[in-house]
């Protein structure tokens, strides 16, 4: 088989990667600093697909345009969700919020089904065939624009923990919970911002998720399963490792597809995800567990 081939495959894995590791990043984000498990995770991402679907159906509004007001939307609901629901069960045993998070899961999976049927919907841009020429590199423009845009999302994101107060404060709350309460932080409102801004990512994740697959109700619980995967593989809490795992991940199953079948790209996911547990399992980036 000719290496461009083999070139071609690897780089659209790699913007696949881009998309996955934007969507881990919003769960990443929300653990580091909430410590709770968002295991909704993928269902709030398909919401924000199925809001892309609606959008372009009814007034054909390219879901790249629609990044933003998708994932303010997911923003309100995040925020909404956390200060309405979760907060309450930040100090119980884990199952408990275990069980809180899969429910809402469930809801939201039924809710869909509810409300759009069965059926898969997805969206036919204009550029939907189309794709560059760079050498012996022939790029899908879908997932060229994808990626760039998870790369321009996720540059946001870094740069508003860094150099924003609103940023370093929600830091602050996951270095020293103690120590932000003694300087009169609101932790409780930065914990529902700090899942808003989970639940954002997620949202403009759906976005560009609906450009490369198409949407139904019960996707959610796979990309869920998906996120934990990439985020646990790059390090519980660690941006660059939610990035790093998902261009890792999107790599391993494109290359896995071509050697062998498409459908066997969920065994070499976990294979990743086991070799990392076994040789270092707190994640590429993840800090050395004590």
């Amino acid at each position: 088989m000719p290496a461009e081939i083999y070139l071609n495959v690897a780089v659209s894995g790699v913007l696949t990667g881009l998309v996955y590791g934007l969507m881990a990043l919003g769960l990443s984000v929300i653990f580091g600093v909430v410590r709770v498990v968002n295991f909704a995770h993928g269902e709030m991402m398909t919401i924000a697909m199925y809001l892309a679907v609606a959008l372009f159906s009814a007034y054909k509004l390219d879901p790249l345009v629609m990044l933003v007001p998708i994932a303010a939307v997911l923003f309100a609901l995040g925020y909404v969700l956390q200060r309405g629901l979760i907060n309450p069960f930040i100090n119980r045993p884990e199952h408990s919020q275990f069980m809180l998070l899969v429910a809402v899961a469930l809801i939201m999976v039924n809710a869909l089904l509810i409300a759009f049927g069965p059926d898969a919907r997805g969206v036919q841009t204009s550029y939907a065939f189309a794709s560059f020429a760079l050498g012996p590199l022939i790029v899908d423009a879908n997932k060229a624009y994808a990626g760039l845009a998870a790369v321009t999302v996720a540059g946001g994101l870094f740069a508003f923990f860094r150099y924003t107060l609103t940023g370093k404060a929600i830091r602050a709350c996951a270095d020293n919970y103690a120590g932000a309460l003694v300087v009169g932080l609101d932790v409780k409102r930065l914990y529902a911002l700090t899942f808003a801004i989970g639940s954002a990512c997620v949202g403009a994740c759906g976005s560009m998720m609906v450009l490369l697959v198409d949407v139904t109700p019960p996707l959610g619980p796979t990309y869920t399963l998906l996120a934990f995967v990439i985020v646990i593989t790059g390090g519980l809490g660690s941006m660059a490792g939610a990035l790093l795992g998902g261009v890792l991940i999107g790599l391993t199953e494109a290359v896995g597809g071509l050697l062998f079948t498409p459908s066997a790209k969920s065994m070499f996911t976990f294979a990743i995800l086991v070799v990392v547990l076994l040789f270092r399992p707190q994640g590429l980036l993840g800090k050395r567990l004590t």
